[in-house]
């Protein structure tokens, strides 16, 4: 890093609302991180106050405190800063530290004790009006637009001040030439009023106003489009000298020049050329204040346009006109090395392309080599204008070097040495470079490349650090700052070229170690100490140029201030608080960088008596024998808590003054005081330091008493319903009474404000007749509320009775009933019931009554009138009532499904079942053996279902049908007879093949039904053929004759119930058995006759008990054995 240039800038602002205490300025420290040669500036924002920016983004950021703001500075200046308008500017020189000090430019000039701190508070800012802040922005618009000023780079963020800091940086950009790019529009802030330090502003105009900033860019804007053409001479072959004119002033109208429109700063310029024609592509080639500039690698005979345009203050002027220029023709390119097209033992051909001829045809090619000695010393070996040539005469196995260079009338083209690598990145104990490729090199052949180190001092020269095809390589394991030598070779197949020129590089130092811990001086006083440490004993390799202190309120440590900066080992703390805890720590810093922080040292200063507090304030209006005093905590505490506030108290003329309070809190009351009269009170605080001073008087006049109580008002009854209220006014205690307040109320517990005014009588009206009331009156002043007066009691006379308010119909019948209105006093004698058109009827004074001989399904307006000795009262609301419809008929009845044990009744047209909301409803009844009905379904549905009957037994019913209007008439009496039931299933049958022709059918027989006989009927099926009777009858067995051998039999069995006044009643047939062919045998003996036959019945017999069942569960379990043998073949043949 290079040298550290150190600024500090001190920010003052003073609140308004306290002009006359000493403003605490936020302190602004300023410190070089060496970053593109711009000083990285740190605003620390002091707690309470806040400090405003503009982002890149356009949008307002405000910064409250503890804060520390990183921003740029591109030539040691200040940059602007921005504080209410009416500050002003003073450079201070303290120990090779420039201090710039904002303040206003007028501070009151009351006196403060030195013992007294100043007030934190966020600085006020001015805002521009509507019009300077759009122009404004309109300006801030058009440099954003442009991209950059004077080679302004990219933006990058800056690192922050110190690695245990956590804030974050805004972005900075680098600046050249004293031209900044959009980090300049980032610090501006929002406030039309700025001060700067000694160095001008830039972007500002010279009065500061919005309005003539403005113009006067419009007018340095059109100052610099003046630049002229440039002019061009020295045209060589690959450089070209351009110079040009600054811009001329403006001249007035006397001839004058006007000094008003010269620039501020000394402007920079940016030339810039194309070659792509004059509207083609311009490219910067310089940037400086100089009005000549050398432009360099160009390329020969090539036509060029080259342009110049003037820059200040982040503006730029409209480029000048273009001129164009060719330059000079000059040798060749330096050509690739030629290949080896072919070759034998003897022999090389060797094959190269055409360079860059620039501008002059090539004539010849020069080719040598070194003859195989291979020391670097080459002889010509052909000149001619081929591009191959066949080299003869070579020894087998040997190693030639050959180079080229090209001829045209300009001259031969000079082989150009490797470039030298360059540092990328230098570290403690490493050095990061990298280098180019070989420009005569063609793309595709493979190149290698040798870096050389030599270490200064050590006497073994240059030694390989590396070898590879990488263009970078970064060498580690140096020593600290310590300069090597370094160089690199390049080689491929065909041979190595030579070193490039030797390059020197110095390794970075280290950071120091740690300074030791600080330590105390003196004594601590109350708002400093003095404090001093030890250097480091490491340095790191580079001299110590600077010591930071750093200062931390309290013992958290979250917040570090910067309090010293610079070579010295000691410093002197000031501007702290009495009373207060605080850390402090430091660190050095070098060209190695930052040393790790040293250890805190903890100081406690000690306190000091606390400040003088605001004078006490009234709270509330002051009442006529008592005040209410409040009153704030003193600015300064004296760095301990206040304990108790003392107030005392003294009259008008009366110098001698009395406490009158004493205690920790913020307020209280003094009562005692007499009405109408001032009193003077004076407050100071103490901490355990002692009192502090006492605050100026405050005067404070007590106010006028409250008016005494009224007498008892009066009261005068004009109807049942309005009552008149009169009183008097009571003493007034020294103000007029204003406002008089009645309150009345049916209890002397509840009563309410009902008229509140200066009138001495008030009418009440809509009273309820004959009810008690009670009534107070009250008198109100500007002291106060006097007491209310006694209650006087009030009853209104008697009045008509009160309408009828709840009429209730009620379900079952006709029958009204109402609630009883109020009799206002007398009671009620009967009660009138108004039907509309038909004739009104008067009851006695009872609350319900039946209304006869309506209509039914008809609706009616209800209307009831109550009448006492003194009249008949109000009619009710009307109240609507409607007579319910006449009960429905029953519907028919009919039976449409039935079994031997079960009815399905359907009545009526609707669906068979039906939602629970609907309003005719069903009851169906069946009798029973004694005459009587029993109800089996009720509910709006048209099906029922009987169950659970006996056959061929007859069951009478009946129905009704009913809705909201009530049950009607049951139905005549429906009989259904349930019909007889069939026999039950039989078992299956078993078969016993007798030989091959018969066999033996029987079955399980079944018990008569009620005493009707049971008979069987016997089917067979042969094969597929349908199934025919082959008996009838009453037995259980039957032997089937005349059976083909070799064929398949099929039996069943039905139960046939023979009724004896009705036909038969078949019942299902049983499940079938099968009679399997029995297979034939070889003939045996005669005499082992009879045994074959009964071992063949025995095997019929076994076959006969597989059954159909068991047979395909059989047929499954071989189906399924097979699947896993499958399974198994496939997973161990296929998978495996």
């Amino acid at each position: 890093m290079g040298a550290v240039s150190e600024m500090e800038v001190l920010m003052i602002s003073v609140p308004e609302e306290n002009r006359s205490q000493s403003p605490l300025p936020v302190e602004c420290r300023f410190y070089d991180s060496d970053f593109h040669k711009s000083e990285v500036i740190l605003v620390q924002v002091n707690p309470g106050e806040a400090f405003t920016i503009r982002r890149e983004d356009g949008q307002f950021q405000c910064i409250t405190g503890p804060a520390q703001v990183p921003m740029m500075s591109p030539n040691g200046s200040v940059p602007p800063i921005y504080v209410p308008p009416g500050y002003v500017s003073q450079i201070i020189e303290e120990n090779g530290v420039r201090r710039v000090l904002y303040h206003p430019a007028h501070i009151y000039s009351e006196q403060v004790s030195s013992d007294s701190h100043p007030q934190h508070g966020r600085p006020l800012f001015s805002h521009r009006d509507d019009r300077t802040s759009k122009t404004y922005e309109r300006l801030q618009k058009k440099l954003k637009d442009r991209q950059g000023c004077g080679g302004g780079g990219q933006v990058k963020d800056s690192p922050p001040s110190s690695p245990q800091k956590t804030r974050s940086s805004p972005p900075t950009v680098d600046i050249h030439n004293g031209v900044g790019g959009k980090a300049l529009e980032a610090e501006q802030g929002p406030l039309s009023h700025a001060v700067a330090g000694p160095d001008k502003q830039r972007g500002r105009g010279r009065h500061g106003e919005s309005g003539e900033l403005d113009e006067e860019a419009r007018a340095l804007q059109a100052l610099l489009s003046t630049i002229s053409t440039p002019v061009v001479s020295d045209i060589q072959g690959r450089g070209v000298v351009v110079s040009w004119s600054a811009p001329a002033r403006p001249e007035s109208e006397n001839g004058s020049v006007e000094d008003d429109c010269s620039p501020p700063e000394p402007l920079s310029y940016e030339v810039s050329i194309s070659f792509s024609g004059k509207d083609g592509k311009y490219n910067s080639m310089y940037c400086g204040e100089e009005i000549s500039a050398t432009l360099e690698d160009l390329r020969p005979a090539t036509d060029y346009h080259v342009r110049v345009q003037a820059l200040c203050n982040c503006l730029q002027g409209s480029p000048s006109e273009a001129v164009n220029f060719t330059t000079l023709s000059s040798e060749p390119d330096l050509p690739n090395a030629p290949r080896k097209a072919s070759g034998t033992k003897n022999t090389l051909v060797l094959q190269w392309k055409p360079p860059c001829d620039n501008g002059s045809k090539i004539q010849n090619y020069i080719l040598q080599w070194d003859e195989g000695k291979g020391t670097g010393i080459y002889e010509q070996c052909y000149d001619g204008p081929q591009k191959q040539y066949r080299v003869t005469k070579l020894s087998p196995a040997s190693r030639y070097s050959f180079r080229l260079a090209a001829k045209n009338d300009m001259g031969a083209s000079v082989p150009l040495p490797p470039f030298p690598p360059e540092l990328e990145m230098a570290g403690v104990t490493w050095l990061c470079m990298k280098w180019q490729r070989p420009t005569s090199s063609p793309k595709e052949d493979d190149i290698y490349y040798v870096l050389e180190m030599e270490e200064e001092g050590s006497g073994y020269g240059f030694q390989p650090s590396y070898d590879g095809d990488e263009l970078s390589c970064t060498v580690k394991n140096l020593h600290r700052s310590t300069k090597y030598k370094f160089r690199v070779a390049a080689y491929n197949s065909e041979g190595k070229s030579n070193p490039s020129p030797v390059v020197e590089f110095i390794t970075n130092p280290d950071r120091p170690g740690s300074p030791c811990r600080p330590v105390i001086r003196g004594r601590v006083m109350p708002n400093s100490f003095k404090m001093t440490w030890e250097p480091p004993k490491e340095s790191g390799g580079a001299e110590i140029t600077k010591y930071v202190v750093e200062l931390s309120e309290g013992l958290s440590g979250l917040s570090w201030e910067l309090m010293y900066s610079g070579p010295a080992v000691e410093h002197v703390c000031e501007g702290l608080k009495p009373g207060c805890s605080y850390q402090t720590r430091v660190y050095c810093m070098s060209e190695g960088g930052q040393s790790p922080l040293s250890e805190t040292l903890q100081v406690q200063t000690p306190a000091v008596p606390p400040g003088p507090c605001q004078p006490p304030r009234l709270v509330g209006k002051p009442k006529a024998r008592e005040v209410q005093l409040r009153w704030g905590p003193p600015q300064v505490d004296g760095g301990s808590l206040v304990s108790c506030y003392s107030v005392e108290v003294s009259g008008l003329q009366s110098e001698e003054s009395r406490e009158v309070y004493q205690g920790p809190e913020l307020d209280c009351s003094v009562g005692g005081l007499m009405p109408g009269k001032t009193y003077s009170f004076r407050l100071k605080a103490a901490n355990k330091a002692g009192f502090g001073p006492l605050t100026e008087r405050c005067e404070v006049t007590t106010g006028p008493g409250a008016p005494e109580q009224c007498k008892a008002p009066s009261t005068t009854c004009k109807s049942p319903s309005c009552v008149v209220v009169s009183w008097e006014a009571p003493p007034c205690n020294g103000a007029p009474v204003t406002e008089c307040r009645l309150e009345w109320g049916a209890a002397e517990g509840s009563m309410q404000v009902c008229y509140s005014g200066p009138a001495l009588s008030h009418e009440m009206k809509g009273l309820l007749p004959a009810t008690n009331y009670f009534c107070r009156v009250q008198a109100v002043n500007v002291a106060g509320v006097g007491p209310f007066s006694e209650a006087v009691l009030c009853q209104t006379p008697c009045s008509v009775p009160a309408a009828v308010s709840n009429i209730y119909a009620l379900k079952e019948s006709d029958l009204q009933r109402w609630d009883p209105p109020c009799d206002h006093g007398s009671e009620i004698t009967s009660y009138l019931i108004d039907l509309g058109e038909r004739q009104p009827i008067v009851i006695d004074p009872v609350t319900k009554h039946v209304i006869q001989h309506l209509q039914p399904d008809t609706s009616y307006r209800i209307r009831i009138q109550a009448l006492n000795s003194l009249g008949a009262g109000p009619f009710s609301h009307t109240f609507k009532l409607k007579t319910k419809p006449l009960p429905p008929q029953p519907p028919r009845l009919e039976c449409t499904a039935f079994s031997h044990q079960t009815l399905r009744l359907k009545w009526g047209d609707g669906p068979a079942k039906a939602a629970t909301s609907d309003a005719l409803q069903f009851q169906l009844q069946m009798g029973d053996k004694s005459g009587r009905f029993i109800s089996l379904y009720k509910g709006p549905c048209h099906t029922h279902k009987v169950q659970r009957l006996n056959e061929s037994t007859s069951y009478t019913f009946r129905i009704q049908a009913f809705n909201e209007a009530g049950e009607g008439p049951f139905s005549n009496v429906y009989t259904f007879t349930t019909p007889r039931s069939p026999p039950v299933p039989v078992k299956v049958p078993k078969v016993e093949r007798l030989d091959d022709n018969s066999c033996e059918v029987t079955w399980e027989s079944l018990p008569p039904m009620k005493g009707d006989p049971i008979i069987y009927t016997l089917q067979c099926m042969m094969g597929n053929s349908d199934f025919k009777q082959s008996y009838k009858g009453s037995a259980t067995s039957f032997h089937v004759q005349s059976l083909q051998p070799n064929s398949d039999y099929r039996f069943r069995v039905c139960a046939i119930r023979q009724c004896q006044e009705a036909p038969e009643l078949s019942g299902p047939y049983s499940p079938t058995v099968t009679l399997s062919p029995q297979r034939s045998d070889v003939a045996v003996s005669g005499g082992a006759a009879g045994s074959g036959s009964r071992a063949g019945v025995e095997s019929n017999r076994a076959r006969r008990s597989l059954t159909d069942e068991q047979c395909a569960f059989l047929l499954l379990m071989v189906f399924a054995v097979i699947a896993i043998l499958i399974a198994f073949v496939i997973q161990y043949f296929v998978i495996k």
